[in-house]
C-alpha cells in the first residue's frame, strides 16, 4: 500500500507527512529574520563533487544539434554556493534536493533527500554551533515542542542550549582509549581494531592512508557514534582528522585537524559543517588527492570543478557553513522513526513496491 493510500485510513500518518511544512516554514523564517538571502542553485551539473565515497546519479544532456555530454544529478549544493559567496552576496541559504546513489532505502536514508545549506560570512565554525543550536529551538517551537523539551520515542530531549561539544580526539580517548597521537597513527588503529575482534584480512592491500582511513571510518561509526544515542540533548563533535574534512580549513593550532563539526541527536546525525577553506591553492590540491581516490576506489571518474577553484582565487569570504538533513529533522519533530513516514512518496515504495505489484512491470 503506498503512502497516498494509507493518508486516506491514518490520520496519524497524515501529521506526520505535515509536520514538513512546518519545520520548511520555521527554517525559512529562522534565516530571513536574519537575513539571509534565499538562493536556487541547479540539480543537474557537469561535475558534482569530488567526495571519494559517494555514489552518483549520472544521465546524459542530449543537445538539439545532436550533441551529448554527461551530467550528475549533485550529491551537495556546497560549490555552487561558494560561487555565489564569491560574487558577494553575503550570507545565503538553501532548501533543496540533493541524491546519492547506492543508499539504503528506509530507516534514514533515502537516495533522494532534501537539504538545508547555509553559510554565514564573518563567523567561524564555532560561532556557527551557536547558530544552528538557535535554529533547533525556533524549529521546535513552530512544531510545537514545549519549552524546549522534545519527546522521540518515549524519551525526552533537552533542546535548549548550549550542547555537550567533544573534540573527535576526546572521542576516541573516552571510548577507545586512544590520544590523539595513536588516533592519527595506522599501527595504533590496527592494533585497537584488533583487541576489539575486527576483521582486518582486507587492510593489507590497501595504501597506507586508505587504510588509516578505512579503520578509522569502523572505529567511530561503531564505537563512537553508536554511543552518542545516550545523551539526552544534541551532541556537537568537532576537530574531525584533516583527511576527513576536504572542504574545511585546517586548524591553525593544530593542523592535523579541521574545523569542522557534525551534531547527533537520538542517534541520528542531522548535520555537517566546516570553517571553509578559502585556499584556492590547498582546495585543489585536496580535490586532486580526493579524486585519485576514487579512482583508486573504483568509483566513476570526475574532474576537478575549475570554475569552482576561479571562484575561490576570485576572493571567498570567510565563512562558514553548514548541511542539515531536513528529512532527519521531521523525523524528531514529527516522532517517526522510519524516513519513509515522513515522505510522500519515499523511494521504497516507488522501486521497490512497484516492482512486487502485480501488472506493474
Amino acid at each position: 500500500m503506498k503512502n497516498w493510500q494509507k493518508i486516506r485510513r491514518n490520520p496519524k500518518l497524515k501529521q506526520s507527512l505535515l509536520v514538513r511544512e512546518r519545520v520548511i516554514d520555521a527554517i525559512r523564517a529562522f534565516f530571513k529574520s536574519r537575513n539571509f538571502l534565499e538562493v536556487e542553485t541547479p540539480l543537474l551539473v557537469k561535475r558534482p563533487g569530488a567526495e571519494p565515497y559517494l555514489n552518483l546519479f549520472e544521465t546524459t544532456l542530449e543537445l538539439p544539434d545532436g550533441s551529448s555530454q554527461p551530467g550528475y544529478l549533485l550529491t551537495s549544493p556546497e560549490y555552487a554556493m561558494k560561487k555565489l559567496l564569491a560574487a558577494g552576496l553575503g550570507s545565503i541559504f538553501q532548501i533543496c534536493k540533493s541524491f546519492r546513489n547506492k543508499e539504503s532505502l528506509g530507516g534514514t536514508h533515502n537516495p533522494e533527500f532534501t537539504i538545508l545549506e547555509f553559510y554565514q560570512v564573518e563567523v567561524n565554525y564555532e560561532e556557527l554551533m551557536g547558530v544552528f543550536e538557535v535554529m533547533i529551538l525556533a524549529i521546535a517551537e513552530a512544531t510545537g515542542v514545549e519549552n524546549g523539551q522534545l519527546i522521540y520515542q518515549g524519551k525526552t530531549y533537552d533542546l535548549v542550549k548550549p550542547y555537550p561539544r567533544f573534540s573527535v580526539a576526546e572521542l576516541f580517548t573516552k571510548y577507545l582509549d586512544l590520544s590523539a597521537d595513536e588516533l592519527l597513527d595506522l599501527a595504533a588503529l590496527r592494533a585497537k581494531a584488533i583487541s576489539l575482534g575486527y576483521d582486518l584480512s582486507g587492510l593489507d592491500s590497501l595504501a597506507t592512508d586508505f587504510a588509516w582511513e578505512e579503520l578509522y571510518n569502523q572505529l567511530f561509526l561503531n564505537e563512537i557514534e553508536s554511543r552518542l544515542v545516550d545523551f539526552t540533548q544534541p551532541v556537537i563533535v568537532y576537530d574531525y582528522p584533516a583527511p576527513q574534512a576536504a572542504l574545511a580549513r585546517k586548524k591553525q593550532t593544530d593542523p592535523r585537524f579541521a574545523e569542522r563539526f557534525e551534531v547527533y541527536l537520538a542517534g541520528m546525525e542531522l548535520g555537517n559543517a566546516f570553517g571553509e577553506l578559502i585556499d584556492a591553492k590547498e582546495q585543489r590540491q585536496r580535490l586532486e588527492a580526493d579524486l585519485d581516490l576514487r579512482r583508486q576506489l573504483g568509483k566513476k571518474d570526475q574532474e576537478v570543478d575549475y570554475d569552482f577553484i576561479e571562484s575561490l582565487e576570485a576572493g571567498l569570504p570567510e565563512c562558514s557553513g553548514m548541511a542539515v538533513g531536513v528529512d532527519r529533522l521531521v523525523m524528531l519533530f514529527a516522532d517517526e522513526t522510519e524516513i519513509d513516514q515522513v515522505l510522500f512518496f519515499p523511494a521504497s515504495e516507488i522501486f521497490i513496491d512497484e516492482a512486487t505489484t502485480p501488472g506493474v512491470k
